[in-house]
């Protein structure tokens, strides 16, 4: 549908887009925000370098990987291990608040707007920012709750209880025996609430999120909207860029919006109709909220 042409933040200076975006989002009557990776690395949410050093030094020593995410993928032989090192992950990446207010500034700027958010985080910052849960829908889990790994259910467990216990007993990059996360209904080991294979369990929650989305858009599809699109790649286009680049199309009045730091880009079909800013989500943020 769309041509492989882009535009970016030469299109025009940045105090311009700026401005621009400041005035689209003051005139819309709708906001939906899509959220990716980059919203949280740009809220220091970073998997690498010294972050990854304080937290995995040890594991890094004796395995060599160098960052959290080559670390979740490693085949640790024993789960009391597995679970020393996912117990650490989950905590300072979903328990532990962000290094910088980047999100609180997004809804320092959305709060009078009807809006809605859509992210494929799975960090809860949208939450712990003050975001209505009933406004936001996470697609692909949540770090804060474990589902069973067969799954017997549709069901999924919080894990904050379980996993500070993991955190304060751990001891030689493993965890206590007694401490391993096993589903109530069939006694099998519980795995992160994580869209990973086709084993990933969309919870009730998940499916009442899912309808407010897909109503959100339905009753204002003539609307003046603004698509807000946040750090968002290509890892899972399909979820929130390419459908709002298609309602971007559909909707005449609408104007999308992609932050991002060396990807602000759109297709040729919609670029009359866009805003591209390449650039730190978070320096960006702040400078909306000054105008």
């Amino acid at each position: 549908m769309f041509s492989r042409m882009s535009i970016t933040k030469s299109t025009g200076s940045y105090s311009d887009n700026i401005r621009r975006l400041r005035e689209a989002l003051d005139a819309a009557d709708a906001v939906m925000i899509g959220a990716g990776a980059g919203m949280s690395t740009s809220a220091g949410f970073t998997y690498t370098g010294e972050r990854f050093e304080r937290y995995f030094s040890d594991f890094a020593a004796k395995y060599s990987f160098r960052d959290m995410y080559s670390g979740g993928f490693y085949p640790f032989s024993e789960p009391e291990e597995f679970w020393a090192y996912w117990s650490r992950y989950i905590f300072i990446n979903r328990y532990m608040d962000a290094p910088k207010p980047v999100y609180d500034n997004l809804l320092a700027l959305i709060k009078d707007k009807d809006y809605f958010v859509i992210t494929t985080n799975v960090d809860h910052c949208f939450q712990k920012a003050g975001v209505d849960k009933n406004r936001l829908f996470y697609t692909q889990g949540d770090y804060g709750l474990f589902q069973c790994s067969r799954p017997c259910c549709q069901e999924t467990f919080d894990n904050e209880s379980m996993i500070r216990q993991m955190m304060e007993q751990q001891k030689d990059m493993r965890i206590p025996s007694e401490l391993l996360p096993v589903c109530p209904h069939c006694g099998r080991p519980m795995t992160m609430n994580l869209r990973s294979d086709d084993k990933f369990v969309e919870d009730e929650g998940w499916h009442r999120a899912a309808e407010r989305y897909e109503d959100f858009l339905r009753t204002r599809v003539h609307q003046r909207i603004l698509f807000l699109e946040l750090g968002v790649g290509y890892n899972t286009p399909v979820i929130i860029k390419y459908p709002f680049w298609r309602m971007t199309t559909q909707n005449k009045a609408a104007i999308y919006a992609c932050i991002n730091y060396g990807e602000a880009v759109c297709p040729k079909e919609i670029e009359r109709q866009a805003i591209c800013i390449d650039g730190d989500i978070g320096k960006i943020l702040e400078d909306l909220n000054e105008i």
